[in-house]
């Protein structure tokens, strides 16, 4: 039986131990006598485990520790901080604390609407049948507002369904219509007297 090193490494405790069968020690002893390198790691163990076994372990004298400390901070080399390093470290700070607070703070607040034109509608039914053109973005009370721009590709659905679909409410004829239908509802509330002189929206 031939053993190689790495044979004998993986069983070299066991072999101490005396936990090897008898072929496997012969040939370990044979490779041992040839192999300068595993005699070597073999009389090293032996070694360490004779120092563990020992109840002779000494201590170190009095402030070994202290000198060893200083000796080795006077050998080390000093690494100092640059200005230029200190505005780095602190700039890659400042960039990932201002990322969480804009997530934190954009996380919670909705889009802000840019235009009175992006402006929920207020005050629009959900039930309000409108008019949408299929390549515009917005949703008229009815076919005549002016900024109704392609009057051939006309659709009618109510405002809850224009929302669902991104369609916004046109400023100039919601506003129109809202106020004219608050006018009318103050008029029904009045008794109806001023409703036969408003007359009702175009749109």
């Amino acid at each position: 039986m031939v053993v190689t090193c790495e044979q004998l490494w993986h069983e070299l405790s066991n072999y101490l131990d005396g936990e090897v069968s008898p072929d496997l020690r012969a040939a370990m002893d044979e490779h041992l006598r040839e192999c300068q390198k595993c005699s070597a790691v073999l009389e090293g163990t032996r070694n360490v485990i004779g120092l563990y076994g020992e109840d002779s372990m000494f201590e170190p004298p009095h402030g070994f520790s202290q000198r060893l400390h200083r000796r080795l901070e006077e050998n080390m080399p000093r690494q100092r901080g640059t200005a230029i390093g200190w505005m780095v470290a602190v700039a890659a700070a400042l960039l990932i604390v201002g990322s969480f607070e804009l997530g934190d703070s954009s996380a919670f607040v909705g889009p802000q609407q840019r235009s009175q034109q992006a402006q929920p509608g207020i005050g629009v039914p959900p039930g309000m049948m409108v008019v949408v053109a299929e390549d515009g973005k917005l949703f008229h009370a009815g076919a005549g507002c002016p900024l109704l721009h392609d009057k051939a590709h006309l659709r009618t659905m109510t405002a809850s369904e224009a929302r669902r679909e991104g369609y916004t409410p046109c400023v100039q004829c919601m506003k129109k219509y809202l106020t004219e239908n608050a006018a009318l509802d103050a008029d029904d509330d009045d008794g109806g007297e001023l409703a036969s002189s408003t007359g009702s929206t175009s749109y």
